[in-house]
């Protein structure tokens, strides 16, 4: 596996890749993080994630010569979400393609920003998600090194802010 710089050209792949995993929870019955209908079919999300190609850092990961995963990192959270007080790398995007599934591509990725956190003196690395149902995003990122900071709603939607400490 390998990572490669994005940008707003992946737009494309980033959505399949949402798109993919939407219906991948869906057929879970897990459609209380992403919904149930393809995000590529909601010009208010794709306006998202053109924005987040846009404006964030784009990591692509790629094995077998094709996307695996897309990351979008930052130097400040989403405006729901308020600043750490100190500098940080926040995760503003994690997808990975389902075809990938369980071959590490989102802890490739996790750690490709924690080295980029260390890079940029940032010993603080943040990173929201849903923080409904059974838990186990949540679980996946504590996994991941995170350890749960606090709880949050945007609309009705639950939310769960995690951080991990890079600079030890």
């Amino acid at each position: 596996m390998r990572i490669r710089r994005g940008g707003p050209d992946d737009v494309p792949v980033i959505m399949a890749m949402l798109d993919g995993a939407v219906a991948w929870l869906a057929s879970n019955g897990r459609t209380g993080q992403w919904g149930a209908e393809p995000w590529s079919r909601d010009p208010r999300r794709v306006d998202r994630i053109a924005g987040i190609a846009r404006d964030d850092e784009i990591l692509v990961a790629e094995a077998d010569g094709r996307p695996a995963g897309v990351m979008a990192v930052a130097p400040r959270p989403p405006s729901y979400i308020g600043a750490a007080g100190e500098p940080e790398l926040y995760i503003t995007l994690l997808v990975t393609d389902r075809a990938f599934g369980g071959r590490g591509v989102g802890g490739f990725l996790i750690d490709e920003a924690k080295r980029l956190a260390r890079a940029r003196d940032a010993g603080l690395l943040r990173v929201d998600c849903y923080g409904g149902d059974d838990g186990r995003l949540v679980a996946y990122y504590r996994s991941q090194g995170f350890e749960p900071v606090a709880e949050f709603t945007v609309g009705d939607w639950p939310g769960q802010l995690l951080s991990q400490r890079v600079d030890e």
